[in-house]
């Protein structure tokens, strides 16, 4: 008995010591990707496209769930919440990583203490547009007649405090003009009325007016990213228009719970990165305006501190908040 004892003691210290690759395989089983906003729109997408990616390229399975509501807070706190094991992950946004922490009063989670970042997957400028039928043809157009009657110009978002709504402050304050914020729930809405003519403007990203602008049923007057957009390459950008620097731009990427592993964290980053490089699911992004973006959980984790910090100053100066 005392010797039995000694052998499963030294067998049990063995399999503590062993790496991740001698133990059971990760994963073993299916992975829960959480999307945090409805399905069928552009972050649904993304994150259906880089599942089904990864699955072909390693043989994994992955369940998208979508949890959807207060901005994105709702899906993405269930990830935070979940056991750090690498068998939930989220497709997190610009919005409830780098925005939400300033714009909410009681964010149910910290993104820097409790998601692990894993690796950036797209980034997507945003595009003011117009009404087919609106006299406004370029962005000089709408900074004459919003001088010529202050307030008297309206330009609609997806929302109080998202990135379009924050450029918009931006835009503002960089052409010292005033115009009304109409915020909308959702994209859908916003869109129907800048096509009626009952909003003048909607800023919106490039994946969500991307199809309308073709259609022609739209009209881009800018767009939100330094240089031109790929996939618009005749809407001049901001900075081009007479606004040197102006940018805002919505990235996405995957994270985890805090105290993910790092050899998960690394097998996950790997994966990731290779579907990435794959030549279909640049076509299938930029088919829907948005770009491939690669980083390292490093760089992922740099860029949410540093656009905390700038659309943090963003929303405090545009006095937006949600109790």
């Amino acid at each position: 008995m005392k010797i039995a004892r000694h052998v499963l003691t030294a067998a049990a210290l063995a399999c503590a010591v062993l790496p991740l690759s001698a133990q059971a395989a990760y994963p073993d089983k299916p992975i829960r990707l959480i999307v945090p906003f409805p399905p069928g729109g552009g972050t649904d997408a993304l994150a259906r496209e880089i599942a089904s990616r990864i699955g072909a390229d390693t043989g994994w399975s992955f369940v998208v769930e979508n949890h959807p509501g207060a901005g994105g807070n709702i899906g993405v706190n269930v990830a935070a919440q979940a056991a750090p094991d690498g068998y939930t992950i989220v497709l997190g946004q610009t919005s409830n990583l780098a925005i939400n922490p300033t714009l909410y009063a009681h964010l149910p989670y910290d993104p820097e203490k409790n998601l692990t970042p894993i690796g950036l997957v797209a980034q997507a400028p945003l595009v003011l547009v117009t009404g087919a039928k609106s006299s406004f043809r370029t962005l000089a157009d709408v900074v004459k007649a919003a001088k010529a009657k202050p307030g008297s110009l309206t330009v609609a978002t997806s929302g109080i405090g998202t990135v379009a709504h924050l450029s918009t402050v931006e835009f503002q304050k960089d052409a010292r003009i005033r115009v009304t914020h109409v915020p909308y729930k959702g994209a859908e809405q916003g869109l129907t009325d800048v096509i009626g003519g009952r909003v003048d403007m909607y800023m919106s990203s490039v994946p969500t007016l991307i199809g309308p602008i073709r259609s022609g049923i739209v009209r881009a007057l800018a767009v939100t990213s330094l240089k031109r957009s790929d996939d618009l390459p005749d809407v001049p950008s901001f900075a081009q228009s007479g606004y040197p620097g102006f940018e805002g731009i919505t990235w996405f990427g995957l994270l985890g719970p805090a105290h993910l592993p790092a050899a998960v964290v690394k097998t996950l980053n790997d994966a990731l990165v290779k579907a990435l490089k794959s030549p279909e699911i640049e076509k299938q992004f930029k088919s829907q305006g948005a770009q491939v973006d690669i980083s390292s959980p490093q760089g992922f984790a740099a860029l949410i501190h540093k656009d905390r910090i700038r659309w943090g100053e963003l929303v405090k100066e545009s006095g937006a908040h949600i109790d």
